[in-house]
């Protein structure tokens, strides 16, 4: 069972997809998700959340405060549940504070190619773990030009595979393991200045 830890809709249960899918553990989330609270990162936040799974990443940032976000997975029939489960938390949000979910039932690289001239503040990247290292590097070098100044990126991995490979625009702040799950936080580097949308068209 995968739960909303906290927030509005802390306790609500999401649906899992039967395959195909490695939901991030609640105690992984707990932890990666005081740290963002600790820095503020996650209020009013524009959040994508790639390899979105049940949407579980994504939708824990809008139960603490994020505004939009953005979850992207290409399984159609995870895609469906990723819908449902923003539904359920949609509804358990006040009124006047109803976070923005958008479900994009897409491969990441296209999305990344494509999306429209928007910016994210916070950045969730939860590959399946055998994703080679040269993926995941263009899924970086995509996200690149989509982030924020202060952008923060999470991105998840086996232990076993150390800190990934990353493009000019990005660092490593540090990590953080959790038995077999590694979380590497990354940022803009200083001299990264995202100062207008990029052109999609």
């Amino acid at each position: 069972m995968t739960r909303i830890v906290s927030g509005f809709a802390g306790s609500l249960a999401l649906r899992v997809p039967k395959s195909g899918t490695r939901p991030t553990s609640d105690r992984v989330r707990e932890a990666v998700f005081s740290g963002l609270e600790a820095r503020d990162a996650l209020r009013g936040a524009h959040v994508l959340d790639l390899f979105a799974g049940s949407g579980a990443l994504g939708l824990e940032a809008a139960s603490r405060g994020a505004s939009n976000i953005v979850l992207v997975e290409k399984s159609p029939a995870a895609a469906a549940i990723c819908r449902r489960n923003a539904e359920a938390v949609v509804r358990a949000a006040p009124k006047e504070a109803r976070p923005v979910v958008d479900v994009r039932a897409t491969s990441v690289l296209p999305y990344l190619a494509n999306a429209p001239a928007a910016r994210f503040d916070l950045v969730f990247v939860d590959p399946p773990y055998d994703l080679p290292d040269g993926e995941l590097l263009a899924v970086l070098t995509g996200l690149v030009p989509l982030l924020t100044e202060d952008a923060v990126v999470c991105v998840e991995r086996s232990t076993r595979d150390g800190a990934p490979t990353l493009p000019v625009g990005l660092v490593l702040d540090r990590t953080r393991a959790y038995g077999e799950t590694a979380v590497h936080y990354l940022s803009a580097t200083e001299d990264f200045r995202p100062d207008t949308p990029p052109n999609r068209s």
